[in-house]
């Protein structure tokens, strides 16, 4: 399974009808909106890299009022239970 976090910019008037463009996306699990240097992120799961690419090269492009779009592919994922159950010594 590949997770990757798609950081995206939007024209601002399209912005809540991109996310839900988006979401429909198969791939895609979750998209937010969010504060800062960009307008959504899209969380995708999918099951190999060639999976990945298709959606970033070839769906997210007909997306219209994307500006910009960052792609960060997750190496390992970190939860608070792997974290409690790291540090439980003894238990």
């Amino acid at each position: 399974m590949v997770t990757a976090f798609i950081l995206i910019n939007a024209e601002r008037e399209r912005i809540a009808a991109a996310a839900q463009e988006i979401l429909g996306f198969d791939g895609i699990a979750e998209v937010y909106s969010v504060a800062g240097d960009y307008d959504l992120v899209a969380v995708a799961r999918v099951k190999e890299n060639e999976a990945l690419a298709r959606l970033v090269t070839e769906d997210l492009i007909k997306v219209e009022g994307l500006t910009k779009t960052q792609t960060l592919i997750a190496f390992r994922q970190f939860s608070q239970y792997d974290l409690e159950r790291m540090f439980a010594l003894g238990d």
